[in-house]
């Protein structure tokens, strides 16, 4: 088998490491707490980075009107089977289609990948901005706005007195690394036919 071939399909299949690893990571930093608050957000749950972490964020979010961190979302009824559709696409294409035909899956996982990133910062967004107006306690920026606490996407942020901090984790290294495999398998596809 071309070495092209190979690549895809190993490229592909690295989406089913999802399944294993965390994608992202979030960890809450503060003085009060020696060792950061934090959880893992799979692609079809959230689970606490130390035990009982997401209860003790929820019990301290909801002192200011946050939500609590959902058990179930939409998202983890999505996001499994388009890993699996994707990784079997990826695998089918590598024993059957075209150079071309990899370049077309790693663009269309792209897209996937950055819907998702969006459909992400729209949670976050809502989990920081749409607080109870009844919460125990009210923070007000200078503007005489209420503040949001939303964390950040990709980074790390000063919210009060926390650093929130929002990293890739495990899973999103092995999906990158599938990824970039699948576009060398296309540049090396290409060569490969040039060669016949």
């Amino acid at each position: 088998m071309k070495k092209s071939r190979i690549l895809m399909i190993v490229g592909s299949l690295m989406l089913l490491s999802l399944f294993i690893y965390p994608l992202w990571n979030i960890q809450l930093e503060a003085p009060q707490y020696p060792i950061p608050l934090g959880m893992y957000i799979h692609i079809n749950k959230i689970t606490d980075e130390q035990p009982h972490d997401v209860k003790n964020i929820n019990l301290m979010n909801h002192y200011v009107g946050m939500q609590e961190i959902p058990e179930h979302m939409l998202e983890f009824d999505l996001f499994p089977p388009i890993i699996i559709g994707m990784a079997i696409l990826g695998v089918l294409i590598g024993f059957k289609g075209g150079y071309k035909w990899f370049l077309g899956w790693f663009i269309l996982m792209s897209a996937l990948g950055a819907a998702g990133m969006y459909d992400f910062y729209l949670w976050e967004y809502e989990y920081g901005h749409n607080l109870d107006p009844k919460a125990i306690m009210k923070f007000i920026n200078p503007d005489g706005t209420q503040m949001g606490f939303q964390p950040p996407v990709f980074g790390s942020k000063v919210i009060l007195n926390f650093v929130a901090h929002s990293y890739p984790a495990t899973g999103a290294y092995t999906l990158l690394t599938g990824m970039l495999m699948t576009l060398i398998a296309f540049f090396i596809g290409k060569k490969e036919l040039k060669k016949t």
